[in-house]
């Protein structure tokens, strides 16, 4: 059965969504909506190309909108929302107003939070919206699942996940494969782990952490970043007695970044300078996008993946490891990071439309981790998992 989708964001992760919905979502017609109707026609364009049929259209539309957009998207039977995350909730309203399916990339959990409100909504509207897909959160919350159905029963699940350039350079050894927003989101405020059964919350920058890879990737560091693991900690509360995510990074990106935290750059609160009122996070932004952000044709990327689940299985003690690699796909171009965060919601969102998936607001955490895995290895994902 076709189905016609749109995509509200026309930037690198709506693009891989999109191509993916073209070739595995059965796909009559994709929209692109974007604010700058140039890049919706060129996201569009380039879907084309790549899906080998002309299925897919451009736009423009402000997501902010919540009366245009559900004139705009009547009709539409899915939305993926690869836009800012302050516009999800005001979509998931309009998904459910005019009866469309919805996946968003998520970004902020108290937002999310939100979302999971109007699940009474969604229910009665007989759609199904699954907030926060995409790398992390996301595939990774999906991976735990996915350890922990190994399990007879879990106690304890630890997640490390990251994007990385496959040929780090000085000083930086990094390069950011989606928006520098994003990226200081992360790294501001507090993540919500379970520790001894109970949520609690932990600084970024926290609990520093060396962890050995096969090589070429070799030695990596962990730390806390905030929003990684979504709405999991409520709802594994009760299941897990510990549940934790850690990003990944070169060695010394940790310290690096803190430092400009404990400075103040990533404020969001004006200050005077010389009179005049300036946020230093875009100040920040300003200045380390050019030094860090790269072109995705400029970006030859790699993510890793690991989660770590510990409990019993057959009556004694037993581990679950999965680890995943992927990297830049030469055939078409997309980065590693494309790859997991686009296909990751565009796979969400497939199920959703097929009616695989319940009605309602659906955690992350409770699409099936098995399902995920399986359409994730079609997809060519390096999944290897191990038990001790």
């Amino acid at each position: 059965m076709p189905f016609t989708y749109a995509v509200v964001g026309a930037g690198r992760q709506g693009v891989a969504a999109a191509f993916d919905l073209a070739v595995r979502g059965d796909a009559s017609r994709i929209l692109f909506i974007d604010l700058d109707d140039a890049a919706a026609a060129e996201a569009a364009a380039r879907v084309n190309a790549l899906a080998g049929r002309a299925l897919a259209a451009g736009a423009r539309g402000d997501a902010s909108d919540e009366h245009a957009m559900a004139a705009q998207l009547a009709g539409t039977q899915a939305i993926l929302s690869a836009a800012h995350y302050k516009v999800n909730l005001g979509l998931t309203r309009v998904a459910a107003a005019i009866g469309a399916h919805m996946v968003d990339l998520g970004g902020h959990t108290g937002v999310v939070r939100d979302q999971h409100r109007l699940d009474a909504d969604a229910r009665r509207a007989g759609i199904t919206v699954v907030p926060d897909t995409g790398m992390g959160p996301g595939l990774n919350v999906s991976l735990a699942a996915y350890a922990m159905s190994r399990l007879d029963r879990a106690r304890e699940v630890l997640i490390w996940d990251g994007g990385l350039p496959q040929e780090p350079r000085e000083p930086w050894n990094f390069v950011s494969t989606f928006s520098m927003s994003g990226l200081t989101n992360e790294y501001d405020g507090v993540a919500y782990f379970l520790r001894g059964g109970e949520i609690v919350e932990v600084p970024a920058f926290d609990d520093l952490e060396l962890l050995a890879f096969d090589e070429p990737i070799g030695t990596l560091e962990g730390f806390v970043t905030s929003g990684g693991l979504s709405t999991a900690p409520w709802t594994w509360k009760g299941t897990l007695e510990r549940l934790e995510n850690k990003t990944l990074r070169y060695p010394g990106h940790c310290a690096r970044f803190a430092a400009y935290r404990d400075l103040g750059l990533l404020g969001q609160a004006p200050v005077d300078v010389n009179g005049a009122a300036v946020v230093p996070r875009e100040v920040f932004h300003a200045l380390l996008e050019p030094r860090i952000g790269a072109a995705p044709d400029a970006v030859r990327d790699v993510c890793v993946m690991r989660v770590a689940a510990a409990g019993e299985r057959g009556g004694r003690p037993a581990r679950a490891v999965i680890d995943l690699v992927d990297r830049y796909d030469e055939a078409t171009g997309f980065t590693a990071m494309q790859r997991l965060t686009g296909w990751h919601a565009a796979i969400c969102l497939e199920l959703a439309v097929r009616g695989r998936l319940a009605a309602g607001v659906i955690p992350v955490e409770r699409v099936p981790g098995e399902v995920i895995v399986a359409e994730g290895r079609a997809r060519g994902w390096d999944i290897r998992e191990s038990a001790m």
